[in-house]
This record gives structure tokens, sequence and C-alpha cells, in this order.
């Protein structure tokens, strides 16, 4: 057999849930990496940490995302050569059309 809570009982757990509700949400925490792309092989890409020029394993033509500290300079050629074709901010999310081939990504301290 249940036991039916007292009135006491529910009006504690009410303001306990109505708090909870209250209260600001904790900051989520950034999971995963860094930077992280959709390659042209329609697999998610994900580097943590990138220092330097990187080589875009699987290019990139779709989704961008770089939450590094610093900017990261796409290159239509490998070993970060040649024109670029965009500078990412931190934070940015955005697609990169046709494709790159490596990123090169400033130094941050």
């Amino acid at each position: 057999m249940r036991a039916i809570p007292s009135p006491r009982a529910l009006r504690a757990l009410s303001v306990l849930l109505l708090a909870a509700a209250a209260a600001p949400a904790a900051p989520a925490l950034a999971a995963g990496p860094d930077f992280q792309y959709v390659g042209q092989d329609d697999r998610v890409h994900g580097l943590s940490s990138p220092k330097g020029c990187v080589e875009a394993e699987g290019g990139s033509g779709r989704a961008v995302t770089n939450h590094t500290r610093g900017t990261a300079t796409l290159y239509r050629e490998p070993h970060c050569k040649g024109a670029a074709v965009a500078v990412l901010n931190p934070g940015t999310v955005t697609q990169v059309r046709p494709y790159f081939a490596s990123a090169h990504f400033a130094v941050t301290r």
C-alpha cells in the first residue's frame, strides 16, 4: 500500500519545484571538438585544440563550426597554400562552398 503525502510535505515539494524552475540554468559547457565540419565524404570530422596548418580530412563543402579561441583561415589547397576561401572568427557556424582542403588556426594564449 502506498503512503499518501501530508499536505505539509506537498507544500514543501511545491516550493522546491518552484524554486528549481525559477533558478537560472547553469551555463552549458561546450562538449566535443573545437573545430568541426562535415566532409565531402559525408562524415563529421572534428579537431580538438588545433594549432597551425591542418589538413581537412575528407575535404569540406558543408557545415563548419569554429569554437576555437582564434580565427580559422580555410584554404582550397592542401598545406594552407593559395588564396584563403574563408576566415572564420571564434563562434562562427557556416557553410563553405564548394570546399576547403586545409585550415590554419591562429595560435592563442
